[in-house]
């Protein structure tokens, strides 16, 4: 007779699958002062107009309701979405913040054995989905803290499964030309999904920019993201919508929660994207103050990084006393609160969202004083 062979040993408590615990959580930006300091936030690049007056009313009167579970489909709001953009309904999938999006994406097309791409300075989700649905993260390095079309191309292999462009890119501020867009899709694999996430879009008047919708009505590959989160002032209420091809329409609408996105959030987001006159406000005063802070701070010693977004990545000497540390330190002791960006591979920079303009002020009067005391100009 033949031995019976013991089972292996089970462990001793519930494994998380392999990649997970590779994972590096996620650290949003600060978002408090010294006590008694006036808080300045400028770290997380939220709109300093604050949400529509309309939106505001819509959340207000869907508080009327809160027993009664959403819409699944979040009809309404993809309507909205549809008719500001002149897009098919049915070709949009929302979510809560474009973040859900992402990774849904990766759940739907990644898995153990396939790889996913971005770029060096990536939005870091993008690392946290692939590697949340059991992939590989590849990266393509950047040219100029900018996306490099021949680059990613390079790094595609038989096992790539999406590519992820962040377009603007976050933390850099820089963009691909449509042009360039386009040459990145047609060097793909079509089994390979091109994921335009446009988060900044609507800040962006550079004329050779597009944010992927003309792509995605015309490609199977292809997926455009956009967020309520930054000019229209909804990040609490998170809000993200995708459109796509119809194929990938219905993969995520089959792994979606089936409430996804809460009932107040549908109801403020369809009117926030109503309302024309708040977004060009809140457009106009980008421009401006983006084209200012820039010329401003370069005038103070620093470089900074062209952006189209609404921030700006200030660059800061590697030298003791005036690195990036340094100027964050100095600046929230004053209630002024940027973004340290180290965990995107850029140790001496500081994201500068775009505020009020007292804030922007008050951080440019800040910075002169940082430039002055350490001698850089």
């Amino acid at each position: 007779m033949s031995a019976t062979l013991s089972p292996a040993p089970r462990p001793d408590a519930p494994a998380p699958r392999p990649g997970a615990l590779a994972i590096d959580i996620y650290v949003p930006g600060k978002s408090k002062a010294p006590a008694g300091v006036p808080l300045r936030k400028l770290s997380s690049n939220e709109t300093p107009f604050g949400p529509s007056p309309k939106a505001v009313e819509a959340f207000r009167a869907a508080a009327a309701d809160l027993e009664i579970y959403p819409d699944g489909g979040a009809r309404a709001l993809r309507e909205a979405i549809a008719r500001a953009h002149g897009l098919d309904p049915a070709r949009i999938v929302c979510g809560a913040g474009s973040d859900e999006l992402l990774s849904l994406l990766a759940h739907a097309y990644v898995g153990p054995g396939d790889e996913g791409l971005f770029t060096e300075h990536g939005f870091l989700v993008y690392r946290i989905a692939i590697l949340a649905a059991g992939g590989t993260p590849v990266v393509a390095p950047e040219t100029n803290l900018t996306a490099d079309v021949d680059a990613i191309l390079a790094r595609v292999t038989d096992r790539t499964r999406i590519v992820y462009l962040a377009n603007p890119n976050n933390p850099t501020g820089t963009y691909l030309p449509f042009d360039e867009v386009k040459r990145l899709q047609a060097g793909l694999p079509r089994d390979a999904l091109l994921v335009l996430d446009a988060a900044y879009a609507e800040y962006v008047r550079a004329n050779d920019y597009a944010a992927g919708i003309e792509l995605v009505s015309s490609c199977e590959n292809v997926v455009m993201t956009r967020t309520f989160s930054k000019v229209f002032g909804l990040a609490s209420l998170r809000i993200g919508w995708l459109y796509g091809p119809a194929g990938v329409v219905d993969a995520l609408n089959r792994i979606r929660g089936p409430f996804n996105v809460s009932g107040p959030a549908i109801a403020a987001g369809a009117a926030a994207i109503a309302d024309r006159a708040h977004i060009d406000r809140a457009v106009a005063h980008n421009a401006r103050w983006l084209a200012e802070l820039t010329e401003g701070i370069q005038a103070l010693g620093l470089t900074v990084t062209p952006s189209v977004a609404n921030f700006l990545l200030i660059h800061f000497p590697d030298e003791p006393g005036r690195r990036a540390a340094d100027a964050d330190a100095f600046l929230t002791q004053r209630g002024l609160i940027l973004r340290a960006v180290g965990a995107y591979g850029l140790p001496n920079a500081l994201r500068l969202s775009i505020g009020s303009e007292d804030a922007n002020r008050a951080v440019l009067a800040a910075l002169g004083e940082f430039a002055k005391d350490r001698q850089l100009g």
